[in-house]
């Protein structure tokens, strides 16, 4: 019979390349596979001037979408998330391991191993999203209704024109003040449940897909009133309401989605978001552990 593979305490001697090319090639599988849910996610969430762009639900968005624009206005910019989300993930999967092993997270008989994930967690997506933010923004103003964007290049230059440099990092300080939360939370939670569900870690991907699964929805969840103004911001420049396109930062665009739609306007796309992230940060975790080992043997 074969010997079982401790997994988590493979050679450490593969080190920070191998965590981050893992990490990369698990980003692009996850937003790749969910990229529809994702568009209709954003879709939802943007505050439309006409009824064609105003959906009820993750079914109706996908049935209108499909029949009056085609099944490929759904990826719709899914390009500049496949080019950015590699080397964002490379940098993110790097920059945890790094930080976890550093403050001895790693280690058996860790007393700070709450403190040391959830640290980890954010650190690694203050250093991620600076890479992957603009890369969102092309894939938002490609996601909305009626977008004038086929090429991501196309979209880029435009932006960079129209709007300046800036453009692409206005929704920044939006992005970490949503993202730490939902990183710390989501490693947090991972590795809790991962460690409930295995704690002698031994090779399985079963604990891995449950724990990253819950991991992603609730961290989604807790923070989806964030992800509402950071698409507020992103959008900006393609929308024709005077307020919105001159959108000045993150508590400028709480205050007009609250004096729009009051409180269920921070849910908006809700159901979608938790879709999205629930699987693909499933997928995320088994593919990323998945090629860590492979190519730690």
């Amino acid at each position: 019979m074969a010997e079982e593979v401790d997994y988590e305490a493979l050679s450490p001697n593969a080190g920070l390349g191998v965590n981050m090319l893992a990490g990369a090639l698990a980003g692009i599988t996850e937003h790749s596979v969910m990229f529809p849910v994702d568009s209709i996610k954003t879709r939802m969430q943007v505050f439309a001037t006409s009824p064609a762009g105003v959906y009820t639900g993750i079914g109706n968005a996908f049935t209108r979408i499909s029949s009056t624009e085609g099944v490929r206005a759904l990826w719709r910019g899914v390009s500049s998330v496949i080019l950015g989300a590699g080397p964002a993930h490379a940098v993110h999967f790097g920059t945890y391991e790094a930080v976890k092993e550093f403050m001895g997270a790693n280690e058996a008989d860790a007393s700070n191993q709450w403190l040391s994930t959830s640290f980890a967690g954010a650190s690694a997506t203050i250093a991620s999203d600076a890479l992957m933010n603009p890369f969102d923004v092309i894939k938002q103003r490609m996601q909305v209704h009626q977008s004038e964007f086929r090429s991501m290049f196309t979209c880029a230059s435009t932006v960079f024109r129209n709007e300046g440099f800036s453009a692409f990092y206005v929704s920044y300080p939006t992005t970490l003040t949503m993202t730490v939360p939902f990183t710390a939370a989501q490693f947090t939670v991972y590795e809790q449940v991962k460690h409930f569900m295995n704690p002698t870690n031994t090779y399985s991907p079963a604990s891995h897909i449950i724990a990253g699964g819950i991991a992603g929805g609730v961290a989604a969840g807790l923070t989806t009133p964030l992800d509402v103004a950071k698409t507020l911001l992103q959008t900006r420049g393609t929308s024709s309401d005077p307020e919105i396109r001159h959108c000045r930062g993150m508590l400028h665009a709480l205050r007009i989605i609250w004096t729009r739609d009051g409180i269920r306007g921070f849910g908006r796309g809700l159901t979608p978001r938790v879709v999205t992230h629930m699987p693909s940060n499933a997928l995320c975790w088994l593919s990323y552990e998945f090629f860590k080992a492979t190519m730690r043997e």
